[in-house]
């Protein structure tokens, strides 16, 4: 089995699922967000951000491949790409950490340990950039698959709740963490990054 992690530009963009390339709950704040949608232009504002953080930072997600199939994606970028963050009542992300937005792992491909691969990737790629460690809002009444990953399975593989909140705590990781992870978290990981599988519904936090 042959497995890759690309960079996420806008050539492979098309390989994300559908309801996750023209997904815009991170990229937009909710209002932009809500009116974009309303609009038809969800897809050109999703393409519009990567390009512009790509000019400015440099990719902003991961793309894995097995067999040239794609299986998966993991989307991150420093807060002050993510409007959307600023609508949290954790908010915001501490200065030395970038904001994991969302991941997703083919429920196919889930039980291979590409969910441990996909973050040790983004582990090095954020430690390589400067920045100590990933912070992520969680959902803790996750019900059913959306944007959020839920805070409990965040939990279980490594992060740390440095702002608690009965809905969305906002949670940490720190990279070297990441880097040594043992392969008994893998199946954790793969549950985690399986859960963003529906298109979510904008709603004021």
């Amino acid at each position: 089995m042959g497995r890759r992690l690309v960079p996420l530009t806008l050539d492979n963009l098309s390989d994300l699922p559908q309801r996750c390339r023209s997904c815009i709950f991170w990229e937009l704040d909710p209002v932009r967000g809500d009116t974009a949608m309303r609009a038809g232009r969800s897809e050109l504002e999703k393409e519009s951000w990567i390009s512009a953080v790509l000019l400015d930072w440099g990719s902003c997600g991961r793309v894995v491949y097995v067999d040239d199939v794609p299986a998966g994606f993991v989307l991150y970028a420093p807060p002050a790409y993510v409007p959307r963050s600023q609508a949290f009542p954790t908010s915001p992300v501490s200065v030395d950490a970038v904001q994991l937005m969302t991941a997703w792992i083919d429920p196919g491909y889930q039980g291979q340990g590409l969910g441990r691969v996909m973050v040790q990737t983004v582990a090095k790629d954020v430690l390589r950039r400067g920045s100590r460690a990933i912070e992520a809002f969680g959902s803790a009444r996750w019900t059913e698959p959306a944007c959020l990953l839920p805070a409990d399975h965040l939990l279980a593989v490594g992060f740390k709740t440095v702002r608690p909140h009965p809905s969305y705590p906002r949670l940490r990781l720190e990279l070297r963490t990441a880097l040594s992870w043992r392969e008994d978290v893998e199946l954790a990981l793969d549950r985690l990054l399986g859960a963003v599988q529906k298109e979510p519904i904008l709603r004021p936090l």
